[in-house]
């Protein structure tokens, strides 16, 4: 499989003509939780008029019992502690949040690695179910030994989850890391079952990878890639979303997402490198074929996993940094003056 050229960064924050890209301005950033020793890898939804904003909680980065936390909040302005979610020995991480085809139930995904001392024993992907957010059913494991079923996401077309899961030793199933990884798209019709939709031939050790559908029914993929010269990928499919078509990125990512406002504008973040020297949650003007970085929010060192949510003529991202000491979850509100309003 050979990338098609993508477009090349004249600077870090010049738009390209190509990008068309708003204006962006930071209305207000707001630290919303550093309570543990380690928080981090947030989601952000909207659903029963509250915003849901969930991330893993631990004693580090990985290890030990990782928990999901969630907190909500009617406005975005003033966040309240109201569920967790947690597996006996296990590390949930990644936790992703996404609504239900029916409109009544929050499912979230997420990673479930067990540890024997600091040696990494297994990982399966876990979902759990919830109709208020607030009691969820107990983790329950997806696919199989190995897999990271990153994020999901429904299809508006089809009313199924759609999703893309990179496993690490494709072919001994474990327990080292292998040289190469696997990158493969599932779909199911309720999120507890799930079945093989497509191979993405991606070289590299692809990794963390958003899935989303547009409204031109298009299926679009941004992939983070972790070994070679480690710079994402943006894959296009139509219908029934078998064959993609992949474009290099000249920038590397970390932590994924993207989301299409309104008026069909593609906004995504992660992990970027702007003005200020180091990593920091960048926002990028985005299409199916180049990603250009649009705004810097407050951030540095270990920091990224946005959750981006459009809210009253606002995109509200959440994402978390280590800039002012230790890592703690942020929610920024940011106003993008040329996107119109549905």
């Amino acid at each position: 499989m050979k990338f098609v050229p993508a477009l090349l960064l004249s600077s870090i924050f010049t738009l390209s003509a190509a990008a068309q890209a708003p204006q962006a301005e930071i209305v207000a950033v707001q630290k919303i939780w550093d309570k543990a020793p380690h928080q981090a890898f947030t989601d952000l939804v909207r659903f029963k008029n509250l915003f849901f904003c969930c991330f893993r909680e631990g004693s580090a980065s990985m290890g030990g019992e990782g928990i999901v936390r969630i907190l909500i909040s009617a406005s975005g302005d003033n966040w309240v502690d109201y569920a967790t979610i947690s597996e006996k020995g296990t590390d949930l991480r990644d936790p992703k949040l996404e609504i239900t085809p029916d409109g009544k139930r929050l499912y979230l995904i997420c990673g479930g690695s067990v540890y024997d001392g600091a040696q990494l024993k297994s990982r399966r992907p876990r979902y759990a179910t919830s109709i208020d957010g607030k009691v969820w059913t107990p983790p329950q494991k997806l696919l199989a030994e190995g897999d990271s079923l990153w994020r999901t996401t429904v299809n508006p077309a089809d009313q199924k989850f759609y999703g893309v899961s990179f496993n690490v030793y494709p072919t001994t199933g474990g327990p080292k890391f292998e040289p190469e990884w696997s990158l493969k798209s599932y779909t199911s019709a309720d999120g507890s079952v799930w079945q093989l939709s497509s191979i993405m031939q991606v070289p590299g050790q692809p990794n963390e990878t958003t899935l989303r559908f547009l409204k031109d029914g298009s299926a679009v993929a941004l992939v983070r890639r972790e070994a070679g010269d480690r710079k994402g990928a943006i894959g296009v499919a139509k219908a029934p979303y078998r064959e993609w078509t992949w474009t290099q990125l000249p920038v590397p990512l970390g932590g994924p997402n993207f989301i299409e406002l309104p008026d069909g504008t593609l906004i995504a973040g992660s992990r970027g490198f702007g003005k200020t020297p180091g990593p920091h949650m960048v926002l990028y003007t985005m299409t199916p074929t180049s990603l250009v970085p649009l705004l810097e929010l407050p951030s540095g060192g270990d920091c990224s996993y946005p959750g981006l949510c459009w809210h009253e003529g606002h995109l509200f991202v959440s994402y978390y940094s280590s800039h002012e000491g230790k890592t703690a979850i942020y929610v920024a509100k940011v106003k993008l003056p040329g996107v119109k309003a549905p």
